[in-house]
């Protein structure tokens, strides 16, 4: 019964908090393309960066189509002054770098560094079946991009290294999770899927084969947390039946983790969210079941005849717009304030 006021009571002051928002917005948002290259050109990553400007002209609208609304930049902007906090975003199931890019922008005009990256493997267009099975290379490709900005002549000098932060949507939430600490445990979720075979989990780790060598379990069960990441935000994550209850309990470093009570996604609250905050530690979690908020609440806003396109041209997808309008609007400014509230405080 505490832990279901401490929801509620958290929900509320969340709520009024997000009238503020439109308050915090102290500049303009800056974008540049990002480029990381590897060694060996097996997994080069793509993305963007936004970061806070002072410059008012030459914006131009980025990210949207006709389905999804944009949002407003200001290509290859002078950035402001100082050392900003980096925040790092990871995609969910399919998804890609623009996904949170309304959530990139509104940190960004808060005085924010932010990346996002488009994961090989379980990208919106990068569907290799081999680089999808290799789920333990997601948190790499986090640290690579970490290393990457920490290191450039440039964005070194931009961002301060003690206040380095990432957020996760659905497989990005599992993403984030396993850089906190969490360990992939085979037996476990081996165990899970005997009991429960039609579980959302156990349908992607069979059709995905994830772990099912030796060599494939040894290296998803090896520890790929990053100690340089301060705090994560973990969105309607799935997958927590897979980390093993221990390295859960062990996880010192603060976490706001957002269950999406209405559910288009076959994602069971009780097995995920509400699993994964129970078993972390009551000093390192926040966490929040917003009324109302879905699954795809995380992604951008949907333009008026979003759903009519959907319909006609990918029927199976509709549900990603379902009150993806105003409502989603809404949504995404209480959203925001919970973020900006939760790492301000770290």
């Amino acid at each position: 019964m505490k832990f279901r006021s401490l929801i509620y009571t958290l929900l509320i002051f969340t709520l009024e908090s997000a009238s503020a928002q439109a308050e915090t917005a102290q500049h303009q948002t800056g974008l540049i393309t990002l480029k990381i290259t590897s060694p060996d050109s097996s997994r080069h990553l793509n993305g963007y960066i936004w970061y806070p400007t002072h410059q008012q002209t030459g914006a131009q609208s980025a990210h949207g189509n006709a389905v999804w609304e944009n949002i407003s930049v200001i290509p290859n902007a002078q950035p402001i002054d100082g050392k900003l906090p980096l925040f790092i975003f990871s995609h969910g199931m399919f998804g890609n770098a623009r996904n949170q890019a309304w959530l990139a922008s509104a940190l960004s005009q808060s005085g924010y560094f932010v990346a996002a990256i488009n994961h090989p493997g379980t990208s919106t267009f990068l569907r290799d079946a081999d680089d999808r099975r290799q789920l333990w290379k997601r948190p790499q490709d986090i640290s690579r991009t970490i290393d990457y900005i920490i290191e450039h002549p440039i964005f070194a000098e931009q961002v301060d290294k003690n206040r380095i932060f990432m957020a996760g949507h659905s497989l990005g939430g599992f993403t984030a999770v396993l850089l906190a600490g969490g360990r992939y445990d085979p037996d476990k979720i081996a165990t899970h899927c005997v009991q429960f075979p039609q579980d959302f989990i156990c349908r992607i780790v069979k059709e995905w084969r994830i772990a099912k060598t030796a060599e494939d379990q040894s290296k998803m069960s090896q520890d790929l947390s990053d100690s340089r990441i301060a705090g994560f935000a973990v969105f309607d994550l799935g997958g927590t039946q897979s980390f093993s209850t221990e390295s859960l309990s062990k996880i010192e470093r603060p976490l706001l983790v957002i269950g999406a009570k209405a559910n288009y996604a076959n994602i069971n609250l009780d097995g995920e969210s509400r699993a994964l905050v129970a078993a972390l530690p009551a000093q390192s979690k926040r966490y929040l079941e917003p009324e109302g908020l879905s699954h795809f609440d995380f992604l951008g806003v949907c333009r008026d005849q979003a759903l009519d396109i959907l319909k006609a041209e990918d029927p199976e997808d509709v549900f990603v717009c379902e009150n993806g309008g105003d409502a989603r609007r809404e949504k995404h400014q209480m959203l925001t304030q919970a973020v900006l509230d939760f790492f301000e405080n770290l």
